[in-house]
């Protein structure tokens, strides 16, 4: 507050240190009583969010003000409620506290203290949701995500967190990395991010797609110490029932939404073929009746028709990718009333760049070959498909998320693409039951609804690329508080 240097020897007529006053020891504890840690970390997660982003993003990036007591009222909009394949003219909707109040004809009456905010003929609709994302791992390199600090990667998925919510995904499904720190600290609003369901660590076998040690890590002794992975909470290497069963509830203590195990070889990892699949029908049972205990239920990741048919027969209630599965498997997983959470796989600019002839490249490629038949299963079999991103170790495409979703038009239309990233995203993460974090309904415009909600400048149902561009996003709110207005 004060330079002191030059006041540790009085001289004639000197009152001495002005900080050691009366007065000024009064107002300094003032102060201190008023300066909570709270504010104090909200400030610190704020500049630590806004590193690196650019002007506009660091701006944006900064803790929302207080909530509003006053109701909130949008006029002059046209709504996407989620559901409907058309947009409704001359709806009014009103938000009271964190909720939809209601959603009336232009003619109904406001209250007189609301404040209106006019969308000036924008679209107005609810916020995107992410069902397959890796808050912590997205936006770093793998070498990174292997040997950094964790407090690193931390303050990393902060900022991630905060960009996220400003690409308008208001709520994200993590499926699989240490994020309940992250959760609670965007929740108590030290920092400002996306709803998460979190899975916690993936449940992976030695040599799955979890398993990230290198070959002199093995064998593994009784004893040993954890692999740096698990250490973070990133995986959970488990073997046999009783170890799938307490790397489960584990993460259910922690406070896991949903269960995430591998079941099949991926594209990243190096100890599993991609046509591998992983666990016997009795580990991933094991899995699923712990979840089942918990009332909440497992997904598991898995390309093949082997993987998928074998999880399915364990009692998964989801299945993460599935880029490879042949008819037969499509129609089960319909029979079954199986979730299917799909992503847009291509190879193109947001394909992750793995070197020429390298193994990855080879399986990355199979994959790609399987993503037009996969949606093209999927809406023949009418089966329940959700919009993720997956992106993994990557800045760039981490930016990403709205141009993956408008990609979704090569398969949809745009209203069924608007509706898998709202309205049926939101029935997936409803799977999680009393296991959700949050308690009310998402990805709908209706009554009583929470409110995340985006206004885009434009018909994202005449044309999906506006939502591919983060500054046709005219507002974005989340829980009734308003995170970016440019209206």
């Amino acid at each position: 507050m004060f330079d002191c240097s030059a006041a540790t020897t009085a001289t004639p007529g000197h009152i001495g240190c002005l900080c050691h006053g009366p007065e000024i020891r009064y107002i300094a504890e003032r102060v201190k009583l008023r300066f909570s840690r709270r504010d104090f970390m909200t400030g610190i997660a704020a500049a630590a969010t806004g590193v690196g982003l650019g002007t506009t993003a660091s701006a944006q990036l900064q803790p929302p003000p207080p909530a509003t007591a006053r109701p909130i009222l949008f006029t002059n909009i046209r709504l996407f409620d989620g559901t409907s394949p058309t947009l409704r003219e001359g709806a009014r909707v009103l938000v009271e506290g964190n909720r939809i109040k209601s959603v009336e004809d232009g003619g109904a009456e406001a209250p007189e203290e609301a404040m209106t905010i006019d969308g000036a003929g924008g679209v107005l609709m609810p916020g995107l949701i992410d069902a397959h994302t890796h808050l912590t791992f997205s936006s770093v390199p793998l070498a990174v995500a292997l040997t950094a600090d964790p407090n690193y990667l931390a303050l990393r998925s902060a900022r991630t967190a905060g960009d996220y919510l400003m690409q308008g995904f208001t709520s994200a499904r993590d499926a699989g990395g240490p994020v309940f720190a992250l959760q609670r600290a965007i929740d108590d609003g030290t920092i400002v991010g996306p709803r998460i369901w979190p899975a916690g660590a993936m449940i992976s076998q030695t040599s799955g797609h979890g398993d990230f040690r290198t070959r002199h890590d093995l064998p593994r002794q009784d004893g040993d110490q954890l692999h740096f992975s698990e250490r973070s909470g990133a995986a959970a290497i488990a073997d046999g029932v009783d170890e799938v069963l307490r790397r489960t509830r584990e993460q259910l203590f922690l406070g896991a939404s949903h269960i995430k195990v591998m079941a099949g070889g991926g594209v990243t990892s190096d100890h599993d073929p991609l046509d591998s699949s992983q666990y016997t029908e009795a580990e991933l049972r094991a899995a699923v009746d712990a979840a089942a205990g918990w009332n909440t239920y497992v997904t598991v990741h898995a390309y093949t028709p082997k993987a998928i048919r074998l999880a399915i027969a364990a009692g998964v209630r989801c299945i993460e990718h599935g880029h490879l599965a042949d008819e037969d498997t499509a129609r089960l997983m319909a029979e079954k009333g199986i979730w299917w959470s799909l992503q847009p796989f291509l190879d193109d600019e947001d394909a992750a760049p793995f070197p020429e002839g390298s193994p990855q490249r080879f399986s990355q490629m199979q994959v790609i070959s399987g993503t037009d038949t996969a949606y093209e299963l999927a809406k023949k079999h009418g089966i329940r498909t959700a919009f993720g991103t997956d992106t993994l170790f990557s800045e760039r495409i981490a930016a990403r998320q709205g141009a993956q979703l408008a990609k979704l038009t090569r398969w949809h239309a745009p209203a069924a693409v608007l509706r898998m990233a709202t309205a049926d995203n939101a029935e997936l993460l409803a799977l999680s039951g009393p296991r959700s974090p949050y308690t009310g309904k998402l990805g709908v415009i209706e009554a009583d609804a929470l409110a995340d909600l985006l206004v885009v400048g434009g018909d994202p149902l005449a044309d999906m690329s506006l939502i591919a561009d983060r500054n046709n996003l005219k507002l974005i709110m989340k829980d009734g508080q308003i995170y970016k207005n440019t209206l």
